[in-house]
Protein backbone atom coordinates (compact mmCIF):
# COMPACT_ATOMS: atom_id res chain seq x y z
CA UNK A 1 0.00 0.00 0.00
CA UNK A 2 1.32 3.44 -0.91
CA UNK A 3 1.94 5.79 2.00
CA UNK A 4 -0.58 8.65 1.93
CA UNK A 5 0.27 12.32 2.18
CA UNK A 6 -0.08 12.78 5.92
CA UNK A 7 -2.23 15.61 7.26
CA UNK A 8 -0.64 18.50 9.18
CA UNK A 9 -2.20 17.43 12.48
CA UNK A 10 -0.42 14.07 12.13
CA UNK A 11 2.90 15.59 11.12
CA UNK A 12 2.87 17.97 14.11
CA UNK A 13 4.12 15.13 16.30
CA UNK A 14 7.43 14.51 14.54
CA UNK A 15 7.98 16.52 11.36
CA UNK A 16 11.48 17.96 11.01
CA UNK A 17 12.88 16.22 14.08
CA UNK A 18 15.34 13.31 14.15
CA UNK A 19 15.39 11.57 17.56
CA UNK A 20 18.72 9.88 16.73
CA UNK A 21 20.40 13.30 16.80
CA UNK A 22 19.18 13.92 20.35
CA UNK A 23 19.99 10.73 22.24
CA UNK A 24 16.74 9.13 21.03
CA UNK A 25 14.56 11.65 22.89
CA UNK A 26 10.94 11.22 21.77
CA UNK A 27 10.34 14.97 21.96
CA UNK A 28 12.71 17.65 20.78
CA UNK A 29 14.83 18.84 23.74
CA UNK A 30 15.20 22.50 24.61
CA UNK A 31 18.49 23.64 23.11
CA UNK A 32 19.23 26.32 25.70
CA UNK A 33 22.52 27.40 24.17
CA UNK A 34 23.76 30.62 22.66
CA UNK A 35 26.35 29.22 20.26
CA UNK A 36 27.24 26.04 18.37
CA UNK A 37 30.59 24.35 17.68
CA UNK A 38 31.91 23.94 14.12
CA UNK A 39 33.72 20.74 13.18
CA UNK A 40 36.16 22.63 10.95
CA UNK A 41 36.91 26.21 9.88
CA UNK A 42 35.71 25.28 6.41
CA UNK A 43 32.36 24.20 7.84
CA UNK A 44 32.03 27.47 9.75
CA UNK A 45 32.74 29.42 6.58
CA UNK A 46 30.12 27.43 4.65
CA UNK A 47 27.49 27.98 7.33
CA UNK A 48 28.04 31.75 7.33
CA UNK A 49 27.89 31.94 3.53
CA UNK A 50 24.37 30.51 3.60
CA UNK A 51 23.29 32.46 6.69
CA UNK A 52 24.32 35.81 5.15
CA UNK A 53 22.88 35.03 1.73
CA UNK A 54 26.25 34.89 0.00
CA UNK A 55 25.18 31.68 -1.76
CA UNK A 56 22.24 29.28 -1.93
CA UNK A 57 22.18 26.16 0.22
CA UNK A 58 23.04 23.01 -1.72
CA UNK A 59 20.32 20.41 -2.39
CA UNK A 60 21.76 17.89 0.09
CA UNK A 61 23.37 20.44 2.39
CA UNK A 62 22.06 20.76 5.94
CA UNK A 63 21.56 24.30 7.23
CA UNK A 64 24.33 24.56 9.80
CA UNK A 65 23.87 25.86 13.32
CA UNK A 66 25.88 28.96 14.20
CA UNK A 67 24.41 31.12 16.95
CA UNK A 68 20.90 31.22 18.42
CA UNK A 69 20.29 34.73 17.09
CA UNK A 70 20.57 33.18 13.62
CA UNK A 71 19.21 29.69 14.12
CA UNK A 72 18.41 27.17 16.83
CA UNK A 73 17.09 23.59 16.54
CA UNK A 74 13.87 24.34 18.43
CA UNK A 75 13.19 27.35 16.22
CA UNK A 76 13.98 25.59 12.95
CA UNK A 77 11.83 22.55 13.70
CA UNK A 78 8.96 24.79 14.76
CA UNK A 79 9.25 26.85 11.58
CA UNK A 80 9.25 23.70 9.46
CA UNK A 81 6.06 22.51 11.13
CA UNK A 82 4.28 25.83 10.80
CA UNK A 83 4.79 25.82 7.02
CA UNK A 84 2.59 22.72 6.74
CA UNK A 85 -0.70 24.43 7.68
CA UNK A 86 -0.34 27.26 5.16
CA UNK A 87 1.64 25.23 2.59
CA UNK A 88 4.32 27.91 2.74
CA UNK A 89 7.88 27.52 1.50
CA UNK A 90 9.42 29.02 4.63
CA UNK A 91 8.60 30.54 8.01
CA UNK A 92 10.19 32.89 10.52
CA UNK A 93 9.19 32.92 14.19
CA UNK A 94 9.53 36.02 16.39
CA UNK A 95 9.29 36.88 20.08
CA UNK A 96 5.90 38.56 19.53
CA UNK A 97 3.24 39.13 16.91
CA UNK A 98 4.12 42.82 16.82
CA UNK A 99 7.78 42.03 16.16
CA UNK A 100 6.72 39.91 13.16
CA UNK A 101 4.55 42.74 11.82
CA UNK A 102 7.06 45.52 12.41
CA UNK A 103 9.94 43.51 10.93
CA UNK A 104 7.98 42.90 7.73
CA UNK A 105 6.98 46.55 7.40
CA UNK A 106 10.53 47.73 8.05
CA UNK A 107 12.04 45.29 5.56
CA UNK A 108 9.74 46.01 2.63
CA UNK A 109 8.99 49.72 3.07
CA UNK A 110 11.44 52.57 2.51
CA UNK A 111 11.18 56.35 2.77
CA UNK A 112 8.87 57.62 0.02
CA UNK A 113 6.91 54.36 -0.22
CA UNK A 114 3.17 54.13 0.36
CA UNK A 115 1.47 51.51 2.53
CA UNK A 116 -2.15 50.78 1.61
CA UNK A 117 -3.81 49.20 4.65
CA UNK A 118 -7.21 48.07 5.88
CA UNK A 119 -9.07 49.42 8.91
CA UNK A 120 -9.75 48.48 11.62
CA UNK A 121 -6.64 46.58 12.60
CA UNK A 122 -5.27 45.55 15.98
CA UNK A 123 -4.55 48.64 18.07
CA UNK A 124 -0.80 48.00 18.27
CA UNK A 125 -0.58 47.60 14.50
CA UNK A 126 -2.62 50.76 13.98
CA UNK A 127 -0.26 52.72 16.23
CA UNK A 128 2.86 51.45 14.48
CA UNK A 129 1.46 52.23 11.03
CA UNK A 130 0.04 55.65 11.82
CA UNK A 131 2.43 56.96 14.46
CA UNK A 132 5.80 55.31 13.85
CA UNK A 133 6.55 54.38 10.23
CA UNK A 134 5.19 57.75 9.13
CA UNK A 135 8.15 59.32 10.99
CA UNK A 136 10.44 57.75 8.40
CA UNK A 137 8.84 59.28 5.32
CA UNK A 138 6.46 56.40 4.61
CA UNK A 139 2.98 57.50 3.60
CA UNK A 140 -0.10 55.50 4.56
CA UNK A 141 -3.54 55.27 2.94
CA UNK A 142 -6.37 53.37 4.62
CA UNK A 143 -9.51 51.67 3.40
CA UNK A 144 -12.16 49.47 4.99
CA UNK A 145 -14.52 46.62 4.18
CA UNK A 146 -17.21 49.00 2.92
CA UNK A 147 -14.93 50.41 0.22
CA UNK A 148 -15.35 48.96 -3.26
CA UNK A 149 -12.22 48.25 -5.31
CA UNK A 150 -12.78 51.36 -7.44
CA UNK A 151 -13.20 53.48 -4.30
CA UNK A 152 -9.76 52.40 -3.14
CA UNK A 153 -8.22 53.03 -6.56
CA UNK A 154 -9.76 56.50 -6.66
CA UNK A 155 -8.40 57.28 -3.19
CA UNK A 156 -4.89 56.20 -4.16
CA UNK A 157 -4.99 58.11 -7.43
CA UNK A 158 -6.28 61.22 -5.69
CA UNK A 159 -3.31 61.07 -3.31
CA UNK A 160 -0.93 61.32 -6.27
CA UNK A 161 1.23 58.48 -4.95
CA UNK A 162 -0.09 55.57 -6.99
CA UNK A 163 3.38 54.82 -8.32
CA UNK A 164 4.72 54.49 -4.77
CA UNK A 165 2.41 51.80 -3.33
CA UNK A 166 4.81 49.11 -2.16
CA UNK A 167 2.58 46.99 0.05
CA UNK A 168 -1.07 46.23 0.74
CA UNK A 169 -1.45 45.24 4.39
CA UNK A 170 -4.72 43.81 5.66
CA UNK A 171 -6.17 42.17 8.74
CA UNK A 172 -9.06 39.87 7.92
CA UNK A 173 -11.31 39.21 9.71
CA UNK A 174 -10.87 42.61 11.32
CA UNK A 175 -10.31 42.91 15.05
CA UNK A 176 -12.81 43.31 16.73
CA UNK A 177 -15.70 43.56 14.21
CA UNK A 178 -15.08 40.41 12.11
CA UNK A 179 -15.36 42.50 8.92
CA UNK A 180 -13.82 40.67 5.96
CA UNK A 181 -11.40 42.10 3.39
CA UNK A 182 -11.25 40.47 -0.05
CA UNK A 183 -7.75 39.03 -0.44
CA UNK A 184 -8.16 38.41 -4.18
CA UNK A 185 -9.13 42.06 -4.66
CA UNK A 186 -6.06 43.12 -2.68
CA UNK A 187 -3.87 41.03 -4.97
CA UNK A 188 -5.41 42.77 -7.97
CA UNK A 189 -4.61 46.11 -6.37
CA UNK A 190 -1.03 44.98 -5.73
CA UNK A 191 -0.64 43.89 -9.35
CA UNK A 192 -2.04 47.22 -10.49
CA UNK A 193 0.60 49.15 -8.56
CA UNK A 194 3.54 46.84 -9.29
CA UNK A 195 6.19 47.96 -11.76
CA UNK A 196 8.92 46.20 -13.71
CA UNK A 197 11.38 47.20 -11.00
CA UNK A 198 9.19 46.56 -7.97
CA UNK A 199 6.56 44.02 -6.97
CA UNK A 200 3.87 45.39 -4.65
CA UNK A 201 3.32 42.79 -1.94
CA UNK A 202 0.19 41.72 -0.07
CA UNK A 203 0.60 40.89 3.63
CA UNK A 204 -2.24 39.47 5.72
CA UNK A 205 -2.57 39.29 9.50
CA UNK A 206 -4.31 35.91 9.82
CA UNK A 207 -4.33 35.81 13.64
CA UNK A 208 -8.12 35.81 14.01
CA UNK A 209 -8.49 32.65 11.90
CA UNK A 210 -5.33 30.90 13.00
CA UNK A 211 -3.66 28.52 10.56
CA UNK A 212 -6.77 26.32 10.38
CA UNK A 213 -9.74 28.40 9.20
CA UNK A 214 -8.11 30.53 6.49
CA UNK A 215 -5.10 30.05 4.20
CA UNK A 216 -4.17 33.35 2.55
CA UNK A 217 -1.34 32.02 0.38
CA UNK A 218 -3.95 30.05 -1.59
CA UNK A 219 -5.47 33.36 -2.68
CA UNK A 220 -2.31 34.98 -4.00
CA UNK A 221 -1.16 36.66 -0.79
CA UNK A 222 2.62 37.03 -0.45
CA UNK A 223 3.12 37.06 3.32
CA UNK A 224 1.02 35.62 6.16
CA UNK A 225 1.45 36.98 9.69
CA UNK A 226 0.36 35.60 13.05
CA UNK A 227 0.43 36.52 16.64
CA UNK A 228 1.46 32.98 17.59
CA UNK A 229 0.52 33.90 21.15
CA UNK A 230 -3.08 33.23 20.13
CA UNK A 231 -4.32 29.95 18.61
CA UNK A 232 -0.86 28.61 17.76
CA UNK A 233 0.32 28.96 21.38
CA UNK A 234 -3.16 28.50 22.72
CA UNK A 235 -2.42 28.35 26.46
CA UNK A 236 -1.77 31.99 27.44
CA UNK A 237 1.77 31.15 28.52
CA UNK A 238 3.95 32.32 25.63
CA UNK A 239 4.35 35.47 23.54
CA UNK A 240 5.36 34.86 19.92
CA UNK A 241 4.77 35.81 16.30
CA UNK A 242 5.27 34.22 12.90
CA UNK A 243 5.58 35.17 9.24
CA UNK A 244 5.27 32.78 6.31
CA UNK A 245 5.80 33.07 2.56
CA UNK A 246 8.11 32.19 -0.31
CA UNK A 247 11.77 31.31 0.19
CA UNK A 248 12.77 34.52 -1.58
CA UNK A 249 10.70 36.82 0.62
CA UNK A 250 11.42 34.94 3.81
CA UNK A 251 15.16 35.21 3.19
CA UNK A 252 14.71 38.98 3.41
CA UNK A 253 12.47 38.72 6.49
CA UNK A 254 14.95 36.46 8.26
CA UNK A 255 17.80 38.78 7.31
CA UNK A 256 16.05 41.74 8.92
CA UNK A 257 15.17 39.57 11.93
CA UNK A 258 18.84 38.69 12.39
CA UNK A 259 19.88 42.31 12.67
CA UNK A 260 16.91 43.45 14.73
CA UNK A 261 17.55 40.49 17.02
CA UNK A 262 13.87 39.71 17.64
CA UNK A 263 13.82 36.00 16.87
CA UNK A 264 12.11 33.63 19.29
CA UNK A 265 14.23 31.81 21.84
CA UNK A 266 14.43 28.03 22.38
CA UNK A 267 11.89 28.02 25.22
CA UNK A 268 9.37 29.78 23.01
CA UNK A 269 10.07 27.34 20.19
CA UNK A 270 9.63 24.36 22.48
CA UNK A 271 6.36 25.67 23.94
CA UNK A 272 4.90 26.31 20.50
CA UNK A 273 5.89 22.85 19.28
CA UNK A 274 4.01 21.42 22.25
CA UNK A 275 0.97 23.51 21.38
CA UNK A 276 0.94 22.57 17.70
CA UNK A 277 0.24 18.95 18.63
CA UNK A 278 -3.23 19.90 19.89
CA UNK A 279 -3.92 22.88 17.60
CA UNK A 280 -6.63 21.30 15.47
CA UNK A 281 -8.33 19.57 18.41
CA UNK A 282 -8.46 22.84 20.36
CA UNK A 283 -9.63 24.96 17.47
CA UNK A 284 -12.37 22.49 16.51
CA UNK A 285 -13.84 22.66 20.02
CA UNK A 286 -13.52 26.45 20.13
CA UNK A 287 -15.30 26.85 16.79
CA UNK A 288 -18.18 24.60 17.86
CA UNK A 289 -18.52 26.43 21.17
CA UNK A 290 -18.54 29.79 19.40
CA UNK A 291 -21.35 28.67 17.11
CA UNK A 292 -23.52 27.90 20.11
CA UNK A 293 -22.57 31.13 21.92
CA UNK A 294 -23.39 33.21 18.84
CA UNK A 295 -26.76 31.52 18.42
CA UNK A 296 -27.59 32.29 22.05
CA UNK A 297 -26.55 35.93 21.73
CA UNK A 298 -28.45 36.47 18.48
CA UNK A 299 -31.69 35.47 20.21
CA UNK A 300 -31.15 37.36 23.48
CA UNK A 301 -33.35 40.44 24.06
CA UNK A 302 -30.56 42.47 25.72
CA UNK A 303 -28.14 41.95 22.84
CA UNK A 304 -27.99 44.23 19.82
CA UNK A 305 -25.87 43.44 16.78
CA UNK A 306 -23.75 40.29 16.85
CA UNK A 307 -20.53 40.33 14.81
CA UNK A 308 -19.79 36.70 13.94
CA UNK A 309 -18.75 34.98 10.72
CA UNK A 310 -21.70 32.62 10.98
CA UNK A 311 -24.09 35.59 11.14
CA UNK A 312 -23.16 37.60 8.03
CA UNK A 313 -26.00 39.70 6.65
CA UNK A 314 -24.21 41.63 3.91
CA UNK A 315 -24.19 39.92 0.51
CA UNK A 316 -20.68 41.01 -0.42
CA UNK A 317 -19.30 39.98 2.97
CA UNK A 318 -20.91 36.55 2.51
CA UNK A 319 -19.29 36.27 -0.94
CA UNK A 320 -15.88 36.99 0.56
CA UNK A 321 -16.48 34.50 3.37
CA UNK A 322 -17.45 31.76 0.90
CA UNK A 323 -14.39 32.58 -1.21
CA UNK A 324 -11.65 32.63 1.39
CA UNK A 325 -12.76 31.30 4.78
CA UNK A 326 -12.76 27.63 5.78
CA UNK A 327 -14.49 28.04 9.13
CA UNK A 328 -16.48 30.49 11.20
CA UNK A 329 -13.78 30.95 13.84
CA UNK A 330 -14.13 31.37 17.58
CA UNK A 331 -14.34 35.16 17.92
CA UNK A 332 -17.73 36.71 18.69
CA UNK A 333 -18.35 40.41 19.28
CA UNK A 334 -21.69 41.88 20.28
CA UNK A 335 -23.27 45.10 21.43
CA UNK A 336 -25.22 45.52 24.65
CA UNK A 337 -28.68 46.81 23.77
CA UNK A 338 -28.68 49.71 26.22
CA UNK A 339 -27.71 53.35 26.15
CA UNK A 340 -24.79 54.12 23.87
CA UNK A 341 -22.23 54.28 26.66
CA UNK A 342 -19.83 51.81 28.21
CA UNK A 343 -21.96 51.43 31.36
CA UNK A 344 -23.91 48.36 30.23
CA UNK A 345 -20.81 46.72 28.75
CA UNK A 346 -18.86 47.26 31.97
CA UNK A 347 -21.72 45.85 34.04
CA UNK A 348 -21.70 42.73 31.88
CA UNK A 349 -17.93 42.31 32.08
CA UNK A 350 -17.84 42.84 35.84
CA UNK A 351 -20.55 40.20 36.32
CA UNK A 352 -18.74 37.33 34.59
CA UNK A 353 -17.84 34.38 36.81
CA UNK A 354 -16.35 31.73 34.49
CA UNK A 355 -15.01 33.80 31.63
CA UNK A 356 -11.97 35.94 32.36
CA UNK A 357 -11.89 39.69 31.82
CA UNK A 358 -8.68 39.95 29.84
CA UNK A 359 -7.30 40.87 26.44
CA UNK A 360 -5.71 38.43 23.98
CA UNK A 361 -7.57 35.61 22.28
CA UNK A 362 -7.35 32.09 20.92
CA UNK A 363 -6.37 30.28 24.12
CA UNK A 364 -8.08 27.43 25.93
CA UNK A 365 -9.91 29.72 28.35
CA UNK A 366 -12.78 31.98 27.27
CA UNK A 367 -11.98 35.69 27.51
CA UNK A 368 -14.03 38.88 27.35
CA UNK A 369 -12.85 42.46 26.86
CA UNK A 370 -14.01 45.97 25.97
CA UNK A 371 -12.23 46.98 22.73
CA UNK A 372 -13.03 50.70 22.85
CA UNK A 373 -11.25 51.21 26.17
CA UNK A 374 -8.74 48.35 26.03
CA UNK A 375 -7.24 46.83 22.85
CA UNK A 376 -8.29 49.78 20.68
CA UNK A 377 -7.91 52.58 23.23
CA UNK A 378 -5.19 54.14 21.07
CA UNK A 379 -7.47 54.40 18.04
CA UNK A 380 -8.96 57.86 17.62
CA UNK A 381 -12.59 58.32 18.75
CA UNK A 382 -13.52 59.27 15.19
CA UNK A 383 -12.07 56.04 13.77
CA UNK A 384 -13.61 53.94 16.52
CA UNK A 385 -17.01 55.35 15.62
CA UNK A 386 -16.37 54.95 11.90
CA UNK A 387 -15.36 51.30 12.17
CA UNK A 388 -18.04 50.19 14.61
CA UNK A 389 -15.93 49.97 17.77
CA UNK A 390 -18.71 51.38 19.92
CA UNK A 391 -18.76 51.91 23.72
CA UNK A 392 -21.32 49.11 24.06
CA UNK A 393 -19.23 46.59 22.06
CA UNK A 394 -17.84 43.51 23.81
CA UNK A 395 -15.39 41.05 22.27
CA UNK A 396 -15.41 37.38 23.25
CA UNK A 397 -12.74 34.80 22.57
CA UNK A 398 -14.39 31.43 23.05
CA UNK A 399 -12.36 28.67 24.69
CA UNK A 400 -12.66 24.92 25.20
CA UNK A 401 -14.84 24.87 28.33
CA UNK A 402 -18.18 23.09 28.13
CA UNK A 403 -20.50 25.14 25.95
CA UNK A 404 -23.34 25.01 28.49
CA UNK A 405 -21.10 26.57 31.16
CA UNK A 406 -19.97 29.37 28.84
CA UNK A 407 -23.55 30.19 27.87
CA UNK A 408 -24.67 30.06 31.52
CA UNK A 409 -22.00 32.61 32.42
CA UNK A 410 -22.99 34.95 29.59
CA UNK A 411 -26.66 34.62 30.47
CA UNK A 412 -26.22 35.41 34.15
CA UNK A 413 -23.99 38.39 33.32
CA UNK A 414 -26.61 39.75 30.91
CA UNK A 415 -29.24 39.49 33.66
CA UNK A 416 -27.27 42.13 35.60
CA UNK A 417 -27.32 44.64 32.73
Amino acid sequence: MNKPQLHPESLMMSYGYKPELSEGSLKCPIFQTSTFVFKTAEEGKAFFEVAYGLREKGETEELGLIYSRLNNPDLEILENRLTLWDKAEDCAVFESGMSAITTVLMEFLSPGDVLLYSQPVYGGTSHFIEQIITRFGIKVISFDAKDAEQDIIDRVEKSGFGNKVNMVYIETPANPTNQLIDMVMCKRLANRYSTEERQTLVAVDNTYMGPLWQHPLKHGVDLVLYSATKYIGGHSDVIAGACLGSKELMTRVKGMRTFLGNMAGPWTGWLLMRSLETLKARMNVQEKNAQNVAEFLINHPKVGEVFYLGNIKDENQQRIFDQQCEGTGAMVSFEIKADKTEKGAFKFLNSLKLMKLAVSLGSTESLAEHPASMTHAGVSPEDREKYGISPQLIRLSIGVEHQDDIIWDIEQALENV
